[in-house]
């Protein structure tokens, strides 16, 4: 299996445990690794045989924004299913980082893989 690659998705949305950050639009930065057999779409250069990763990427802020929830482990596992399930994608690996959550890192996040890569 072939792997489809959305590194540093950057989305405005609610996210958050606090009252504060119920009231505002947090940065999330999404990097997603889709599992797909690409060789249909290269064997014609035919964007319909394979993934599009450009609607992906606006389905993930349209997703997250229509769903709003308190952590990212939440939003990570609801993300996943709904892009297996809406995309047909068999394995895909889905990290959620939000950056500036805690003093003196980078970002923090979760990374999960979930369906079978084979």
């Amino acid at each position: 299996m072939d792997k489809v690659c959305i590194e540093g998705l950057s989305i405005q949305t609610t996210i958050g445990f606090y009252e504060w950050e119920k009231q505002i639009k947090q940065t999330l930065i999404i990097d997603l690794t889709l599992g797909w057999d690409i060789s249909k779409a290269a064997l014609n250069d035919e964007l319909d045989k394979t993934v599009d990763y450009a609607k992906i990427s606006e389905d993930v802020e349209v997703f997250a924004n229509a769903n709003p929830v308190d952590l990212i482990e939440t939003l990570a596992e609801r993300l996943a299913q709904y892009l297996m399930t809406t995309y047909q994608i068999p394995w895909l690996k889905l990290k959620v980082g939000k950056p500036g959550a805690v003093h003196n890192t980078r970002t923090v996040g979760v990374e999960i893989e979930r369906g079978v890569f084979g």
